[in-house]
């Protein structure tokens, strides 16, 4: 056979464009496929089992149209594009979210679809419930709340709240995002699965959860309505009351429903009761809520009825899906406590390690200050020291400069009168000199007594630093062989070694220093004495002068 041949017989076929919620897909569908057979393709490639709940939606002259199954794709009355767009949506909604959802997939789609649903305002919500939605939308797309990671603004490009309801409160956006995250927080360890789940079930009790809603006239007193078809009945509202239905009809109340172009007739099961009829501006919409009747019917039904086996085994698998889940949630959970408690232990090992590398730090810093404290007030004892020696030498200089004064006091009058004057000086810097010795003599014992207390600090400091080298470094101790810790433990010794000499060497000073003093003070004393004397003797030299005078 020829390669022309094989192209002929190849089917031809059109591109279609498949939208979900959440994405788009392209096939190639053969002109004699039917709309069952193009709707197969889009559930296997979604891996989609429960078909029964969705369809394909397609809007031809503004008004929204769902694709039939039993009859050619071409033959409808589809938009004359290419690729032609289908709508992938929910079709129809169960009563009972948590029986009836088996498949993760079914799950994802209704509750992106019931999400979007109420975010467009096509089902109201109050703005307590929408807050409360919002943070379980949140903990299925980003998972258990991280303050460290979800910093405030995480939420910023997140379409979460509808647009009535950001309008009704005059909040900012940092304000909502602070509520949706405080109930988000709650909602730690739920899986994206079960979030979503919860997302569904609170929307499910919402009054215009799953209502498709189609303008009417009732035939016996032309008054506007609304009618409704949703998975429990038919429900009659007033053109402005979405909520509250005026009259229900259950799927199993009612006996009967027929159109005949635009006319449409409810006939309860009770045949005493009151037959409903109504008319529709198009044939079309009679046609399409007779069809919505026809599938929310057969589901109410089957749902009343045994499983079948193959609904029998999805919910099998369910089960045993859900158990899988919920151990793999729980053994994550206990590793990530695991973990965080590991976590935890490191952070407080590192902190007082910290705590202990601080405390040795001041230990060091002290050792430190108490050393330079000890070499600076050894200096000042020196310098102290050497003050006293160079005051005992201006004393003995001033007690020379008095020897001096005595002699040359007998020459001559105005000697003598330079005599008395220096005689008040040097005895005015010999009181000077003693008083200075003697608070030089109290500042050297005091700076003796800084330098022991100085050196009392030293040796705890070294004491504190030995204790906390030992609690950080325990295993030192069983290693008995040289080490850097020894040499210092060595040097240490030496040094303890040199301190005392010193301090030996320091006390003979201080007992030299004492004795020193102790000798000036009595020269002093009488240096005092003798400056008395000299006094008394000058007086009575003058007594002896004007004596003179007279007898002259």
């Amino acid at each position: 056979m020829s390669i022309r041949g094989l192209k002929k017989k190849q089917p031809k076929t059109f591109k279609v464009k498949i939208i979900t919620v959440d994405a788009e897909m392209e096939f190639s569908c053969e002109m004699k496929w039917k709309g069952k057979d193009l709707f197969d393709l889009v559930c296997r490639a979604l891996g989609l089992r429960e078909t029964w709940f969705f369809g394909l939606q397609y809007t031809i002259k503004g008004m929204c149209t769902w694709l039939k199954m039993d009859k050619k794709v071409l033959d409808q009355e589809i938009p004359k594009e290419d690729p032609v767009s289908f709508h992938f949506l929910a079709k129809f909604y169960p009563e009972k979210v948590e029986e009836e959802l088996l498949q993760e997939i079914t799950q994802h789609l209704f509750f992106l679809q019931v999400k979007k649903q109420i975010l467009d305002e096509e089902i109201y919500c109050s703005p307590e419930a929408t807050v409360l939605l919002a943070s379980y939308a949140v903990q299925a797309k980003y998972g258990d709340y991280d303050p460290n990671f979800h910093e405030p603004g995480f939420l910023a490009h997140d379409e979460l709240l509808p647009k009535r309801v950001l309008r009704q409160y005059q909040l900012t956006a940092e304000m909502w995002e602070e509520k949706i995250t405080a109930w988000y927080a709650e909602h730690r360890g739920i899986a994206r699965d079960e979030a979503e789940m919860n997302y569904l079930k609170i929307a499910q009790d919402l009054e215009m959860y799953g209502v498709n809603y189609f303008p009417i006239a009732q035939i016996k007193n032309h008054t506007d309505l609304l009618l409704g078809v949703d998975a429990k009945g038919i429900h009659i509202y007033s053109i402005n009351n979405r909520f509250s239905p005026n009259k229900s009809f259950e799927w199993s109340a009612i006996r009967n429903i027929s159109y005949s172009e635009k006319e449409l007739t409810i006939k309860p099961l009770d045949k005493k009761a009151e037959v409903f009829k109504f008319f529709s501006s198009q044939l079309k919409v009679n046609k399409l809520i007779f069809q919505l009747c026809i599938g929310n019917h057969d589901l109410f039904m089957r749902r009343r009825k045994v499983d079948s086996i193959e609904i029998q085994q999805m919910k099998a698998q369910a089960r045993e899906e859900k158990a899988r889940k919920k151990m793999e949630n729980q053994r994550l959970a206990r590793e990530k406590q695991l973990r965080e408690e590991a976590e935890r232990a490191k952070e407080e090992l590192e902190r007082r390690l910290f705590q202990l590398e601080d405390e040795a730090r001041q230990a060091n810093e002290a050792l430190l200050r108490s050393q330079e404290a000890a070499e600076l007030l050894a200096e000042k004892a020196q310098i102290a020291e050497e003050e006293a020696k160079l005051l005992a030498q201006n004393a003995a200089e001033a007690e020379q400069e008095r020897q001096r004064l005595e002699i040359t006091a007998l020459k001559t009058k105005e000697e003598k009168r330079l005599m008395e004057q220096k005689m008040r000086e040097a005895e005015l810097i010999a009181v000077k000199l003693v008083k200075e010795s003697d608070r030089r003599a109290k500042e050297a014992e005091h700076l003796k007594q800084d330098l022991h207390e100085a050196r009392e600090a030293e040796r705890k400091a070294k004491q504190k630093l030995l204790d906390i080298t030992r609690l950080n470094y325990p295993h030192m101790a069983k290693y008995p062989q040289y080490s850097p810790t020894e040499t210092r433990d060595a040097n240490f010794d030496k040094g303890s070694i040199k301190l005392d000499l010193k301090d030996i060497d320091l006390k003979r000073l201080s007992f030299e220093i004492e004795k020193e003093r102790l000798d000036y003070l009595e020269k002093s004393r009488k240096f005092e004495d003798r400056l008395k004397e000299l006094k008394s003797e000058i007086h009575a030299l003058k007594l002896e002068e004007k004596q003179s005078g007279l007898y002259s």
